[in-house]
């Protein structure tokens, strides 16, 4: 069954994902394309363009993709001056032997394939920035200790989950990861097993919220493994969040949604946290037979 799962900012781009999967086109491209959409969005200052700056003012971005009927992946960290991070991912695996590139070689890949390369950093973002950052004298792990006490503030990712008419699986992430983060921190979404996995037996997984956990728990590749012990997507995506309130955490809530698709196309989506006004408590999909997309509550998983 055609299937498209994204976080609720992917709403921007589902209609894209969307269109190339009712064209007959493949799952890899259609979550690309939506990722790529979000990419382009200036009101979205967590993906791509327009994307919250590191500590210095400069807007480093993460990405990966996976493609689930051979389990191959891609991934960039900390790229500079390419908005569209994912066909960067996309391109590291596709078109070289690795599975992820970072700062200045993941640049020169995306130059290398054709990317236009530009200033990510818009006049609002440096507004932002420079009224929070800008005036402090603190050394930099000072600065990046003030700046990023709570991950519930400045963070966020667009993740696609989608299926093909020939069943196949693939799953996207992109993110401009935490606002005023230590430049080169790679959060969950580059890391595959961690805020990305996909596997075309089980199923697939993307998360967005606190990195950091996602990558000690490996937290999406431990939600598709549930479905391979036959969890349904909803098992899956509390077991996996669950999992988190294990970790210490210095007291501070665990901030973490997934999103969770099966290969038969059913879906489910949970959170951490029950405050239904976050960007995070909802997720968009549309499958067959749906004229439209839509937006649904996450479940709530919680201690």
């Amino acid at each position: 069954m055609l299937t498209v799962v994204a976080s609720q900012n992917g709403s921007f781009g589902l209609p894209d994902a969307w269109k190339i999967l009712q064209d007959g086109g493949s799952a890899l491209d259609a979550v690309e394309a939506g990722a790529r959409a979000v990419e382009d969005n200036p009101d979205d200052h967590t993906v791509g363009y327009a994307g919250h700056p590191n500590i210095h003012g400069i807007v480093e971005l993460d990405a990966s993709i996976m493609d689930g009927a051979t389990r191959r992946a891609g991934a960039v960290g900390s790229l500079q001056g390419y908005r569209h991070a994912i066909t960067v991912a996309r391109a590291v695996m596709e078109r070289t032997p690795h599975a992820l590139i970072t700062g200045s070689g993941a640049a020169r890949l995306a130059a290398e394939i054709g990317e236009t390369q530009e200033n990510l950093l818009t006049e609002g973002e440096h507004t932002y920035w420079a009224a929070e950052v800008g005036g402090s004298k603190a050394g930099l792990l000072a600065q990046v200790r003030q700046f990023t006490r709570d991950p519930r503030d400045g963070a966020g990712t667009v993740d696609f989950l989608a299926i093909d008419r020939d069943g196949n699986l693939a799953s996207a992430v992109s993110t401009s990861g935490w606002a005023f983060k230590h430049p080169g921190r790679l959060g969950d979404s580059p890391i595959i097993g961690a805020g990305n996995y996909c596997d075309n037996r089980y199923g697939a997984a993307a998360c967005t919220g606190w990195g950091e956990l996602a990558i000690r728990a490996s937290t999406a590749h431990t939600a598709v493994m549930a479905m391979a012990r036959g969890a349904s997507p909803a098992e899956a995506a509390t077991i996996a969040l669950r999992d988190l309130f294990e970790l210490p955490t210095d007291g501070l809530l665990p901030l973490m949604h997934i999103v969770v698709l099966s290969p038969s196309g059913e879906h489910a989506a949970a959170t951490t946290t029950a405050a239904t006004t976050t960007a995070g408590a909802r997720y968009a999909w549309q499958a067959e037979s749906m004229s439209e997309l839509a937006v649904s509550d996450r479940l709530v998983v919680q201690p």
